[in-house]
């Protein structure tokens, strides 16, 4: 199973994801990021943009390194990743689909004050335009789409703490729905 910690900048992703690691047995986190740093190490020979997620190669190879890390560790991948385009995220969930890898999808959601407040007060990377810049495609992309295609968690007043152990409730209560036998 693929748990994926979905949001903009601001919303608690990264740290909520090493909670929800330590509160779900058998389980590790596999930031997909990783898979764009790997991209923009290559970058001369991909197109010129700040969002490695626009590259093609990105989505398919997210998918892949989730499988294969999954067929080698089994458990559960807590994945942190912020998908505001609907079209990456039908290409990444379609691909884990074809894998039968069952995804739990969650956004950790904040208001736009408390996100931007968040991001220019963060003391580990500091302001960040790159980071703000995101606010108001996820305003969208939560308007349009994304909220319905996930289970959502305002963060806004929430510690990280709280918001790794709803995640973790969902999922174990989703875990006891599926092993209870049918009527």
């Amino acid at each position: 199973m693929i748990v994926w910690l979905n949001g903009t900048h601001g919303a608690g992703k990264t740290t909520t994801s090493a909670l929800v690691q330590q509160l779900i047995p058998d389980s590790r986190v596999l930031d997909a990021e990783k898979v764009g740093e790997t991209l923009m190490d290559i970058r001369p020979g991909l197109s010129d943009t700040d969002n490695f997620q626009h590259w093609p190669p990105w989505r398919p190879l997210v998918v892949e390194t989730a499988r294969h890390v999954l067929e080698y560790t089994g458990g559960t991948l807590v994945m942190p990743m912020t998908v505001l385009v609907e079209q990456y995220w039908r290409e990444i969930s379609a691909g884990l689909a074809r894998h039968a890898i069952e995804v739990r999808h969650f956004v950790l959601h904040a208001d736009q004050d408390t996100l931007r407040a968040r991001i220019e007060r963060d003391t580990v990377l500091g302001p960040s335009a790159f980071r703000l810049k995101y606010l108001q495609p996820y305003a969208e992309a939560a308007r349009t789409w994304l909220h319905a295609e996930a289970e959502v968690i305002d963060t806004t007043h929430l510690t990280p703490a709280q918001a790794a152990l709803k995640v973790a409730e969902a999922v174990a209560a989703g875990a006891q729905r599926r092993a209870a036998p049918s009527p």
